[in-house]
């Protein structure tokens, strides 16, 4: 029975598979093992679902050609396979936000290590997968809690957010809520509107919603645009005041403890997609840097229009964190050709022996 080219399912139910085959054995292809009618079934259902994802990617944004922007990811966790992936899903440029790295760190000399790795290496290493990588630069606010170290980096951020690619100043804000948290997050709005950078916020995993509007009034106090900022890891107790208030909306899409797939589609059902963005947050933790790939896929297959999605996963992140000029279309849709030939400042290749991918060359005149 032929699935209709629009993407519905036309698939018969058990009795009916019954009625059709029950007086035959019918054996698999795979395995030669007797196929039952509910199989049968479950087959022709499964291939309903898949043509029905055929569809909805099909009428994903042709003006942005299918691509997508992740605009949190700590890529620094990520393996060579999930660039691989994420090239292969349309994610043309991903922004990795200073964070803490699991551990608390104990001295200055490793925040300038970790900013000149997320600055300088991740760069090449995502570009040698064809994609783009940018950064926002910050002392995150779990680490904001150690005084004397948080001084010392609060000194150090600034021979970083003017380097190229950094895009944002983040993820900063609250965490505990504490004073200690107040005072890196004040002095950061401040190095932020001396540096002409958006803000990324990150709100807090415990009393959220207190913590976001503590943050935005902070934002206020200190006299900083909302529309220079993203405030990260809502959720439905969230968004309404974040939108009201004239801040970006980013979701990370972690489903078990921030927002999930669904969830993100009714509520862009509901507000509509301005100022509202999704990313993967993806880190070293139980993430998926897919997480945008695939929340496009569920809202095109839920019926949202294309421009919508194509806002959400893409025009939003773009024209917030383009703001300050080292973040633009051109950077990827006029790439520079991927040659996995050439070698990192250090003399360091993501390779390990395996043939480099040369875009532009055919297989048989690669350098190996």
């Amino acid at each position: 029975m032929p699935i209709p080219s629009n993407g519905g399912v036309a698939a018969p139910d058990a009795a009916t598979i019954e009625e059709m085959f029950g007086e035959r054995s019918v054996a698999c292809p795979c395995c030669g093992g007797t196929l039952t009618p509910s199989m049968l079934a479950q087959l022709v259902a499964d291939a309903g679902r898949m043509a029905q994802a055929r569809h909805a990617a099909a009428r994903l944004p042709a003006g942005g050609s299918g691509m997508l922007i992740d605009p949190h990811a700590h890529m620094i966790a990520r393996t060579t396979d999930d660039y691989e992936a994420m090239a292969r899903a349309g994610i043309v440029a991903v922004i990795e936000p200073a964070f803490w790295l699991g551990q608390l760190r104990t001295s200055v000399g490793s925040f300038i290590d970790y900013f000149s790795t997320i600055t300088g290496f991740e760069r090449y290493r995502a570009g040698q997968f064809g994609i783009r990588h940018y950064c926002a630069i910050g002392l995150n606010p779990k680490e904001a809690n150690n005084a004397a170290l948080a001084d010392a980096v609060l000194d150090v951020l600034p021979r970083y957010l003017g380097k190229e690619g950094v895009v944002a100043l983040g993820e900063i804000g609250y965490d505990e809520q504490t004073p200690a948290e107040d005072r890196a997050l004040r002095a950061q709005i401040e190095l932020a509107k001396e540096f002409d950078l958006p803000i990324m916020i990150h709100t807090p995993h415990r009393d959220k919603k207190q913590g976001t509007t503590r943050t935005m009034n902070v934002l206020e106090e200190c006299g900083f645009d909302p529309a220079r900022c993203v405030i990260d890891h809502n959720n439905e107790e969230t968004v309404d005041e974040v939108l009201a208030r004239g801040y970006w909306c980013a979701f990370t899409i972690y489903p078990s403890t921030k927002m999930g797939n669904e969830r993100l589609s009714e509520i862009v059902a509901r507000h509509g997609p301005e100022r509202i963005i999704v990313d993967s947050a993806c880190d070293w933790g139980v993430s998926d840097p897919l997480a945008v790939a695939k929340s496009a896929r569920l809202m095109a297959r839920r019926g949202l229009p294309a421009d919508v999605i194509h806002q959400v996963v893409y025009a939003n992140a773009l024209a917030v964190y383009g703001l300050n000029g080292e973040m633009a279309a051109a950077h990827w849709q006029e790439p520079v050709p991927v040659d996995q030939r050439v070698l990192y400042n250090n003399g360091n290749s993501v390779l390990r022996g395996q043939a480099p991918r040369v875009d532009g060359q055919a297989d048989d005149d690669v350098i190996v």
